[in-house]
């Protein structure tokens, strides 16, 4: 081969330089981790949006797709998008498209979505199969936009202008939450309720100063799309504080009957992010590796009616409970989250927390509102200025007309309307332009009173931008106004419950059976408006019943019924259809000793599996042979039942009612106490519980108290041989030409020793003498005193004074009450 020529090479125009390799990668790996950091993987604090979720925001709304229009092809917007503002891939902006269009990953889906966008186990239909238009929540993120709210950007090849920040009339990032990963760096925030965060907003801009507490009290914990419970919420108040922390997530399960011999766990919430197939995968899995036992097969019968339904069926001669246990440790049953409250302010990343997020957006929203403001003032003063022009040419129109028709040219004749009228160059270019229309004697008062209005306007306006307090109100304001537009109640339950910790060691294995919270001595409290709450005593407490009243009453505190046991006992509750329902307090909310208030707990329905919405829990029972259990029907039936060996009856029919019957009152009783029965015709009956003889499940009980036509049981209940003395008898009167709840009707207390003894199955004595116009009783209640009634709300309600005779009348009462019931300690 010839060597090549050295003129010839000399002669070329190639050109090395030495760099230095180090210096090079760095700069190159800035240049990278600054464009993910700020243009692709972190929200901006203030809408709370990614750079690609604010383009497809914005360029919707610039193709007019509200929701009072039609869909469009998703591919249509991801190719506007991609073509005018985004410089990237088409799967990334429709990967964003879908996100903000799936309800189960945001709280407030932003995109109204028409087609297969996808479930937590399978991804979306193609773009070109799917439509979409704006939600109703994201026109109010981007509303306003046309009044110079926020400053505008050239996009990537600087033809078009983009907001660099949308106006966001709610607190979107902690509404709707986020998640990205940047280059060393990432961010990961839960959804939250709307209403809750716009009242912890509201709250901050009345007072700069609260603390973190003051904001919980709003926000107490985040509110997942898709439901399910909190476990422990020590780690979201960490990130609350800190903006970093982690909570458990569990799903919300009931022990139901599968069939008449066997039970299982219905799954209706899944923890954020957890789809059905993927539990079934895990549960497949820990079956076939002995991890998991006592789980005969696993259906999932979710459809689009009923949502959600995962029946998971337990074995025979297994605990639903214990089996549920294993189920949180081994499976995504419980999940955990981790926040990482990583967003942009004012261009640079940072962790914040509850306050500061708040703080971001509420600063953010007084500088829209602001420029809103100062917007609308400019072009109400530029109007004004034109009408006051307009009115002055309609005043001396026909000298405006000479002036004009004199004149050589548009110049001359806008320069001499400017001297003779004294008039600006866009009154007289106003006037120039001028319709022979508008020369009517109408539109001279139309522009009279626009005048006026505008007038008022601007003086509202600069009062407005004077005050700084006043411009914070109309934010307050605007935000309540979308938490009314757009919220929706709370769908995550938050408890204090301890977590389970997944586990291979021997001793995991060993105690997986068992529940993780300890068995100590608890109090079980039920109010009369279906409030349930567990109170715990330290380990080696002798007597639970040593639980202190609350320092002042609080709502719902009417207790229904206070069962003594311990907090991974099995005990029972009764129902209005004669069932018993299992279930163990260790899922209850618990409550310290020294602040028993029942308005702290939950329905007890969003714990057990209740046949409808008529049927309600009358009692709560131990599941033990020491006591038997006593039940009234609303037919003056009574019954006594013995438990038995119910270990793997998670419910059961207690008694076999007549057609039409159901079980008003329920209570454990020894043959020492009294039972006490009241008919709607004020008829009171109390006889001794010996002369009831203890019948089995299926037996339908015998006669308790004999009825006149047309009356029915409105209480059943037992009095304790130590409680005779201090007993009192509650009785309401009502008329029954009004309808029920709206006639607060009469009220009388009388003492319990008062209404002499029967024997079963007769009439009982006169409870209280009707007034006129008075029908029947609409609810009764004899127990300890002092007796506790409060309203349907269950705000307390004030009672007659005591001591009234056992026949007398009532005394009108100011408002209706719903329920009576004893006070708590």
């Amino acid at each position: 081969m010839t060597p090549p020529d050295d003129k010839a090479a000399a002669g070329t125009t190639e050109r090395i330089e030495d760099v230095d390799v180090t210096t090079e990668m760095q700069g190159s790996f800035l240049e990278y981790a600054y464009s993910v950091i700020y243009s692709r993987a972190l929200p901006d604090a203030r809408d709370g949006l990614k750079p690609v979720q604010r383009r497809i925001l914005y360029m919707m709304t610039e193709m007019g797709l509200r929701p009072d229009r039609g869909h469009v092809k998703s591919a249509r917007v991801t190719g506007e998008v991609m073509g005018k503002l985004h410089p990237h891939g088409d799967s990334a902006i429709y990967d964003a498209l879908v996100r903000m269009a799936q309800d189960f990953t945001l709280r407030v889906p932003l995109v109204d979505g028409h087609g297969n966008f996808g479930s937590l186990d399978d991804g979306p239909a193609a773009a070109r199969y799917t439509e979409a238009r704006l939600a109703a929540a994201a026109l109010a993120l981007t509303e306003d936009l046309d009044e110079d709210v926020v400053d505008f950007v050239p996009n990537y090849d600087n033809q078009l202008m983009q907001p660099d920040v949308l106006p966001a009339a709610f607190p979107n990032l902690l509404v709707n939450g986020a998640s990205g990963i940047a280059v060393g760096m990432a961010t990961n925030m839960a959804p939250h309720n709307l209403i809750e965060v716009v009242g912890a907003a509201r709250h901050l801009l009345e007072n700069p100063e609260a603390s973190l507490d003051d904001l919980m009290a709003y926000v107490p914990g985040p509110d997942l799309p898709s439901g399910g419970t909190i476990v422990g919420l020590a780690g979201v108040r960490d990130a609350y504080a800190t903006g970093r922390g982690s909570f458990r997530m569990r799903a919300k399960v009931s022990v139901e009957s599968i069939t008449a011999r066997k039970s299982g766990l219905v799954v209706t919430e899944l923890p954020y992010g957890v789809g059905p197939e993927r539990v079934i995968e895990k549960i497949k899995d820990g079956v076939n590796g002995k991890k998991l036992s006592g789980i005969s097969d696993v259906t999932d019968l979710s459809d689009r009616q009923h949502g959600l339904r995962l029946v998971i069926g337990i074995k025979t001669g297994f605990s639903p409970e214990a089996v549920l246990e294993q189920l949180y440790r081994h499976t995504p049953l419980e999940e955990g989250f981790a926040i990482n409250n990583v967003a942009l302010v004012q261009g640079g990343p940072q962790t914040l927390g509850l306050r500061e997020l708040l703080s971001v957006y509420l600063d953010h929203r007084i500088s829209v509102v602001t420029r809103r403001s100062q917007f609308r003032l400019a072009r109400r003063k530029e109007r004004l200025h034109l009408v006051e022009g307009l009115l002055i040419a309609i005043l001396d129109i026909d000298e405006v007309i000479q002036v004009i028709r004199t004149s050589d040219d548009t110049e001359a004749a806008r320069t001499r309307l400017m001297q003779v009228f004294d008039l600006s160059t866009l009154q007289a270019d106003y006037i120039l332009e001028l319709r022979l229309r508008r020369l009517t004697r109408f539109s001279r008062i139309e522009l009279e009173t626009e005048r006026d209005q505008l007038r008022a306007e601007i003086a509202e306006l600069e009062e407005l931008l004077g005050s700084r307090k006043r411009i914070e109100q109309l934010v307050s304001d605007e935000l309540e106004q979308v938490a009314l537009r757009f919220g929706t109640p709370r769908r995550t339950l938050l408890t204090e419950a301890k977590p389970s910790i997944a586990g291979t060691s021997a001793r995991a294995k060993a105690a997986a059976a068992q529940l993780e919270v300890a068995d100590v001595p608890t109090r079980v409290f039920l109010s009369t408006t279906g409030r349930i709450l567990r109170v715990d005593l330290p380990a080696g407490a002798d007597d639970a019943a040593q639980i202190p009243a609350p320092a002042r009453r609080s709502k719902h505190d009417a207790v229904l019924s206070i069962l003594d046991t311990t907090s991974r006992a099995e005990i029972g509750a009764v129902t209005s259809k004669g069932r018993l329902i299992r279930f163990s307090p260790v899922d209850l909310p618990a409550a310290p000793p020294n602040s028993v208030q029942l308005g702290a707990g939950v329905r007890v329905g969003d714990y057990l599996a209740l046949a409808d919405k008529k049927e309600r829990i009358l009692a709560l029972v131990a599941l033990d042979s020491v006591r038997t259990i006593a039940l009234g029907t609303r037919q003056g039936v009574v019954k006594r039942v013995t438990a038995g060996d119910w270990a793997n009856k998670p419910e059961f029919e207690i008694i076999s009612l007549k057609a039409g019957d159901e079980v008003v009152g329920a209570t454990t009783v020894t043959d020492d106490d009294e039972l006490v029965f009241v008919a709607s015709d004020s008829q009171l009956l109390r006889f001794a519980a010996s002369a009831v003889r203890p019948q089995g499940r299926a037996a339908g009980g015998m006669a308790g108290i004999n009825l006149a036509a047309g009356a029915r049981v409105v209480f059943f209940g037992a009095v304790a041989p130590g409680e005779k003395d201090d007993a009192v008898v509650v009785t309401i009167a009502v008329s029954d030409q009004t309808l029920p709840g709206a006639d607060p009707g009469s009220g009388k207390v009388s003492d319990f020793a008062e209404f002499p003894a029967k024997g079963r199955a007769t009439g009982g004595v006169r409870s209280q003498r009707f007034l006129k116009g008075e029908a029947e009783l609409s609810l009764a209640w004899a127990g300890p005193a002092p007796a506790l009634a409060v309203g349907a709300d269950g705000a307390s309600r004030t009672l007659p004074e005591g001591g009234s005779r056992r026949d007398g009348s009532g005394t009108p009462l100011d408002m209706v009450i719903g329920s009576v019931g004893r006070r708590i300690g």
